[in-house]
């Protein structure tokens, strides 16, 4: 384990200086899941939910989401976001949407928060255009999935649930 880099000498919380590193070209992907209903599933698949298209709003959400994520999380720096895009997969015989999102950047630090983010926001808003028919919706599985770029080097989750 390495030591963590959001906490100072005195074990208080700061936000890390990276002023002196170099700018490099960062990717993440992170992936959620939404276990649905049968009857939930079909009527999204089917663009049947009266909120309208579920997957179309959920996508923008999610972008929108990974713009704003220094916002959300105290220590997250601000960066520039070359590029995010949101991915879904419909599983029909586990009533299972999979979100995964990509982003890159070209900054001091990286993108996971972002992608993390997205993937998150996306399975919020499917829950809350879908929530008036059923309530038993649940998200699991919300991880970075790999990362590319800066001092740390590149990650590959080999142990992804999915």
């Amino acid at each position: 384990m390495q030591e963590l880099s959001h906490i100072d000498k005195n074990g208080k919380a700061v936000m890390v200086d990276v002023s002196e590193k170099d700018s490099t070209l960062r990717t993440a992907e992170a992936i959620a899941e939404v276990h649905l209903s049968e009857i939930v599933f079909n009527r999204i698949k089917n663009n049947l939910i009266e909120k309208g298209d579920v997957l179309a709003v959920s996508k923008i959400a999610g972008i929108q989401a990974a713009k704003k994520t220094s916002e959300l999380i105290p220590l997250c720096h601000n960066i520039f976001i070359s590029s995010i895009d949101i991915f879904f997969e419909l599983k029909e015989e586990e009533y299972l949407i999979v979100i995964k999102s990509f982003a890159k950047t070209d900054a001091k630090t990286g993108i996971e928060m972002e992608a993390l983010t997205a993937v998150s926001i996306a399975a919020l808003t499917i829950y809350d255009m879908c929530k008036a028919l059923d309530k038993s919706i649940f998200i699991t599985g919300i991880q970075l999935l790999s990362k590319t770029g800066g001092k740390s080097g590149d990650y590959k989750n080999t142990g992804a649930v999915l």
